[in-house]
């Protein structure tokens, strides 16, 4: 079962919950320094990844995105190696998007995979075999920061500039997969989305290639105004798209909030529907969530994409030179 991050993590102090889960937040301390020890299998192409620290809503998966398209406007083939949370399937391998649902593989994978060749799986190394098989000439990896198996040759790392690093304990006592500290030494650069309000630029070295940018909503936005909207999301942090669209002055009836990766079941659809229904309003969610979404909801549901937008828009195409110089 899929829940909802407590609200303990975002506190700026101490809880008692939370304190109450400290010694099992240092096994997961333990265990982290304990895997990244394992060796790192050097491949014949390039990996770039874009992971975080922290779980859920990072901006991680559009950033994804927007450097594949970046590579691929390049005139280069890469394939993406993701795990695939959030499906039932157990499906491993190569995702076929005109066969395979987002229900079962994943809607991140199926967002990836229909932007570029796709591989999902828990064996990312079998994985990334099959890709430069199939003819990749690079790999990046969704997520995989924690995971030492391949060794990467651009490592990102994805922050939520207004909610930072939470509590700053690892879990299951706060938000965090590894501490800051543990994942510097294998950093390559850090993308802060959003404004900094926790000071995290202080954190970082000064030597680390650090980006800021905001993640924009699409045009599809401008077409509702003047409508009422009914918005609903099942994301890392679906009040960051609630704010999304006030801050475009829309009219927000009603926001529905799911949990992360979550599929709508039979009765959420027909409650859905019976929604969109109502005179005058649009209902209006993230493009994450639309792909779970039966085919026949694509007349009365608008999506609303998101993508970087950056303050200086140099820098990520000279991380790309970097990773695959020409």
């Amino acid at each position: 079962m899929k829940r909802i991050a407590p609200s303990f993590w975002q506190s700026g102090t101490s809880s008692v919950v939370s304190d109450l889960l400290l010694p099992v937040s240092k096994v997961t301390g333990y265990l982290n320094r304990h895997r990244q020890k394992k060796p790192s299998a050097k491949l014949p192409v390039p990996v770039l990844c874009c992971g975080n620290i922290s779980v859920g809503g990072t901006g991680k998966t559009p950033l994804t995105l927007y450097l594949l398209q970046k590579l691929i406007q390049r005139g280069h083939n890469p394939h993406v190696i993701t795990r695939g949370y959030g499906g039932l399937s157990k499906k491993t391998g190569r995702i076929q998007p005109t066969h395979d649902k987002a229900t079962d593989v994943g809607d991140e994978a199926m967002l990836l995979a229909r932007l570029a060749p796709t591989w999902r799986g828990s064996d990312r190394y079998t994985n990334a075999q099959h890709a430069i098989e199939a003819g990749a000439d690079c790999l990046v990896m969704d997520d995989g920061l924690q995971d030492p198996s391949l060794h990467k040759d651009l490592s990102i790392l994805t922050i939520d500039g207004p909610v930072g690093f939470g509590n700053q304990r690892l879990l299951p006592a706060g938000p965090l997969r590894e501490t800051l500290a543990d994942a510097l030494p294998r950093l390559d650069a850090a993308v802060i989305f959003g404004q900094d309000r926790h000071n995290i630029t202080q954190q970082l070295p000064e030597t680390l290639p650090l980006l800021h940018g905001r993640l924009m909503p699409s045009c599809a936005i401008h077409q509702l105004s003047g409508r009422n909207i009914i918005a609903f999301a099942g994301i890392g942090r679906p009040q960051k798209f609630f704010n999304m669209l006030r801050e475009a002055n829309l009219t927000i009836l009603r926001t529905l909030t799911f949990p992360n990766h979550h599929i709508y079941s039979e009765q959420e659809l027909q409650h859905l529907a019976q929604l969109a229904h109502t005179p005058n309003t649009v209902l209006v969610t993230t493009e994450k969530d639309s792909v779970k979404l039966p085919s026949l909801f694509q007349d009365f549901v608008t999506t609303i994409k998101i993508e970087p937008s950056w303050r200086n828009p140099s820098l990520p195409e000279e991380l790309l030179d970097r990773f695959m110089p020409c």
